[in-house]
């Protein structure tokens, strides 16, 4: 940009610069993104059709914005996205607090400067990546943090009235002049305070301890919010909400397809952890659990379901297989089913629990959400065993109950080298013939992986019993456990009389 080589506010004039406020730049930049047809927002995945098309809508309209959703819905990604929209460089007056505009100042010191020096009066420039600025509503963020306060010691220093602008230590709100400024989590910011935001956007004024300061900021407010009925905290004061002028509701991945692509583009791992064989099977099972997490009725779903449950979940769910290869000495490994224990920490601490979901534990509501998950996608790879169960022709799986039916046994630990892991589930009669029957292409690896799946499909259908070891699962036959357990129900129901 040729501009950032001028110095002087003559030179600036004498180039033709024309200022615009932040809403209308943010406006001309993307007018000239849709017309070129480029990408805006990018990593913003999922928000195709819905959230990005209003934003736009909303930014040509030069709005303050209010991003509405549950948590783990990139809002505050989409608002720093909003930085790219911007000039990549503004002209200010040097040494201004608030980065004046040379040719509309509004500050005591910018209209000081350019009344004493002219065209003469420096001009500086300032990035895009500046213009950005971001705050966390907390129950103790103050006034003198968002606008200002008086500071006696300037006051003395300088041997000025409190009646005098210069004495006005500004807050974020002012150092945010022709920026953009974010406040996340809007409801969390006491009334009082909201008040006074409503009173910058409404009548151009600020008030400091009864000091009335006429201050025209030019400022892209952008809020974020969880939805009200879920921020028992606070909520936003009617006169502020009716003057943020577009409310953006904000939603979770509608697909598997898309929730995969946000795990993969947000998940963190290691080179090393990147070799490790990681079939599409449980990476659709991870997203499952959350889609499972998102209906179940241990969950507050007002609370919602984080994105970052599926991100953390499959990082959890890599380095558990990278455990049982750095511990069984082993140079290369692939993903098990079993090795989805490992994700029940990353699971448990984000999900909100209500009281029957506190009843049962976060752990075993847990465990619930994979064989949900499990169930659920079992039938895109199998025939459906009940249907199977009851159907005329040959039930696929009796060779399979069978086995387990004759006294068989089948521990399958996440610790098992892959030699034992394969030796283990070719114990099992008919396993591998079925897999082969319905997948014949895929790689060794694979269809060990499905022969695992299937077993616990089996026992979510109820046609096998799954019990969980210590890092692990163990299946068995579906009668015998019946008679087992029942011994084990009768001394707990004694225990709760």
């Amino acid at each position: 940009m040729d501009h950032i080589n001028i110095k002087t506010l003559g030179a600036l004039k004498a180039s033709n610069y024309k200022s615009l406020s932040v809403k209308d730049e943010l406006r001309k930049n993307l007018i000239r993104q849709l017309k070129n047809k480029e990408e805006g927002f990018e990593g913003i995945l999922g928000y195709d059709e819905t959230v990005i098309p209003e934003l736009q809508t909303a930014i040509l309209s030069r709005h303050n914005i209010l991003l509405l959703g549950l948590r783990g819905q990139a809002k505050t990604r989409i608002a720093r996205l909003l930085g790219n929209l911007l000039d990549e460089y503004i002209p200010y007056v040097s040494g201004s607090e608030i980065f004046d505009d040379p040719l509309n100042p509004i500050s005591w010191f910018a209209k000081h400067e350019i009344s004493i020096h002219g065209d003469n009066t420096p001009v500086s420039w300032q990035h895009r990546s500046e213009r950005y600025t971001e705050k966390l509503a907390t129950p103790d963020v103050t006034v003198a943090d968002l606008i200002g306060d008086v500071d006696p010691i300037k006051a003395a220093t300088l041997k000025l009235t409190y009646n005098d602008e210069r004495v006005i230590h500004f807050g974020l709100i002012p150092r945010a002049h022709r920026s953009i400024f974010v406040i996340n989590e809007l409801p969390d910011l006491q009334a009082r305070i909201q008040v006074a935001l409503f009173n910058m956007l409404q009548e151009k004024d600020i008030q400091i301890r009864g000091f009335k300061l006429r201050l025209p900021l030019d400022i892209q407010f952008v809020f974020t919010a969880n939805p009200e009925d879920y921020t028992n905290r606070g909520s936003i004061v009617t006169p502020l909400k009716d003057r943020i002028e577009s409310q953006i509701l904000t939603h979770y991945p509608k697909t598997i397809g898309i929730s995969r692509k946000i795990t993969f583009q947000e998940a963190k791992l290691t080179d090393e952890q990147k070799g490790i064989e990681s079939d599409g099977l449980v990476k659709d099972l991870v997203e499952q659990v959350a889609f499972e997490a998102r209906q179940s009725e241990f969950i507050d779903q007002k609370s919602g379901v984080s994105a970052r449950l599926t991100i953390s979940a499959y990082e959890n769910l890599i380095s558990t297989a990278e455990r049982r290869m750095l511990i069984n000495s082993e140079k290369a490994t692939s993903v098990r089913l079993s090795d989805l224990v490992g994700i029940i920490p990353a699971v448990t601490g984000k999900i909100e629990l209500v009281y029957e979901g506190e009843l049962e534990g976060p752990a075993k509501v847990a465990n619930t959400l994979i064989g949900k998950a499990i169930k659920t996608l079992f039938v895109r790879y199998f025939p459906d065993p009940e249907k199977a169960k009851k159907s005329k022709t040959a039930n696929p799986y009796n060779s399979i109950t069978e086995w387990f039916t004759e006294g068989n046994t089948l521990d399958l630990s996440d610790s098992l080298t892959g030699i034992k892991y394969k030796k283990e589930l070719m114990r099992v009669t008919g396993l591998y013939d079925l897999v082969k029957k319905f997948h014949p292409k895929l790689s060794e690896n694979q269809t060990l992986l499905l022969m695992e799946f299937v077993l616990h499909g089996l026992a979510e259908h109820s046609q096998l019993n799954k019990k969980y070891l210590d890092g692990g699962f163990g299946f068995s036959d579906m009668f015998e456990s019946l008679f087992n357990t029942g011994v084990e129900d009768e001394e707990e129901d004694n225990d709760f009389k």
